[in-house]
């Protein structure tokens, strides 16, 4: 988060160039926020940073 509370969202190392299909990520110290870049606005989950760094690991084989 910055001194204003807002998250700060960031596009996945992985997402295309393109624009298209692209993850972004916020983390504070007890949970990583995920959203789709194409609808800020929309819907987002949270998860433990425990469990988001499972599942990157799971993602990467």
């Amino acid at each position: 988060m910055n001194t204003t509370g807002e998250l700060n969202w960031f596009k996945s190392s992985y997402s295309g160039s393109e624009g298209d299909d692209c993850v972004e990520v916020a983390r504070t110290p007890q949970v990583v926020h995920v959203r789709d870049s194409k609808d800020a606005d929309g819907p987002r989950f949270a998860v433990s940073p425990s469990a988001w760094v499972d599942f990157v690991g799971y993602a990467a084989h």
